[in-house]
């Protein structure tokens, strides 16, 4: 699991980075920054606000993902009786809540610096190094990780900043750094759902991956905050979780419901996404996509980064669910034609995220 984890956030500090020096943007106008859970809606049936879009073949990757990660096969998105007080304070909470240091990822101080630095082809190694010894909490998790398996290529062990920047270079250190800043955030223990956890880290992780492609090869828009955005979406979904668990604990003698859990997270994954894009002082056009992926936003309306970053997402989640025997690979192929994904593209991309469906489909990766 660790050189996927690695891998796959491999340049979200690089898109920290030109995020950050992107040109302030008009934000889209007229798209909500939040909406709250809702148990029913005015005819008393359950309300979903789907994260992910329903294919024409019937195929709902959001439903079939949370199912799997929740270990609840009639799963329905909705407020259960007995848990409306539940979820009335996470949807009060959530916008206060998802920027506290117990949900979100530390952010380095030097961060800001480093980026520069990084992205800053006059920069030495040496100076890099100096920038993240500053740092020691910073300098203890990219020596950690240099000296994991998939950075070693030795058997002497990394033992300096100096070293490790000079082994791995400006990219290793953007991966390093971005594994430092977002990974322990993922790393949760909880009594309940067990298989949540690493089920949405692996989603995450595809996700910005597909994402990345669909915004270099398709969409024409930035591979690089394309990727990042996906990541986000992705930690906004563990911060709701933790928040909802946080509130189940407070209600002690109520079992935490999958249905709520799946609701919740449906509603506010996207829009705790945006207030953490914006609590690291992203540009107005990150968040403007950020925009686009909150419940109700009109897929024919996104913009191409938007729309790279959605696809990505459902991309995402049949990968995961093809991993796990959940579809098959024409069935999800369908589903990303049907959300409007060209077809040639799709192919090329699915192979990235699973190649192993190289031999069913008869084409070379």
């Amino acid at each position: 699991m660790e050189p996927l984890v690695v891998a796959a956030i491999a340049v979200v500090v690089l898109l920290l980075a030109a995020t950050l020096i992107v040109g302030a943007r008009r934000r889209r106008a007229g798209v909500p920054a939040e909406k709250p859970a809702r148990g029913a809606d005015e005819a008393g049936s359950p309300v979903r606000e789907p994260s992910a879009p329903r294919s024409a073949d019937g195929i709902d990757a959001a439903i079939a993902l949370h199912r799997l990660a929740l270990s609840a096969p009639q799963l329905v998105p909705r407020v259960p009786p007995d848990h409306e007080r539940v979820a009335a304070e996470v949807a009060r909470d959530v916008a206060s809540s998802a920027t506290q240091a117990k949900y979100m990822p530390r952010r380095p101080l030097l961060l800001p610096q480093l980026l520069r630095a990084v992205n800053d082809s006059e920069t030495s190694r040496r100076e890099l190094a100096g920038i993240i010894a500053r740092d020691p909490a910073l300098a203890a998790d990219l020596l950690r990780l240099a000296n994991s398996p998939y950075y070693r290529i030795t058997e002497k062990p990394v033992e300096s900043i100096d070293r490790a920047v000079a082994v791995l270079g400006t990219e290793g250190i953007r991966r390093l750094v971005a594994a430092a800043v977002l990974q322990p955030v993922f790393r949760i223990r909880t009594g309940h759902f067990a298989r949540f956890p690493d089920t949405t880290w692996e989603h995450a992780c595809r996700a910005g991956v597909a994402a990345e492609t669909f915004a270099a090869i398709v969409d024409d828009s930035d591979p690089f905050t394309a990727q990042l955005l996906a990541l986000l979406v992705g930690l906004g979904t563990i911060v709701v979780f933790r928040i909802a668990m946080d509130r189940y604990v407070e209600h002690g003698g109520l079992a935490p419901s999958p249905d709520l859990i799946a609701l919740l997270i449906d509603t506010h994954a996207a829009p705790v996404a945006h207030a953490i894009a914006a609590s690291w002082e992203l540009s107005p056009a990150v968040l403007a996509a950020l925009d686009e992926q909150l419940p109700g936003a009109r897929p024919a309306g996104a913009s191409p980064l938007g729309r790279s970053v959605r696809l990505g997402r459902l991309s995402g989640a049949l990968a995961v669910l093809r991993a796990a025997d959940g579809v098959t690979d024409e069935a999800a192929l369908a589903a990303l034609h049907a959300a409007g994904a060209p077809a040639r593209q799709s192919e090329r991309i699915w192979l990235r995220l699973v190649p192993e469906s190289a031999a069913a489909l008869q084409k070379p990766v």
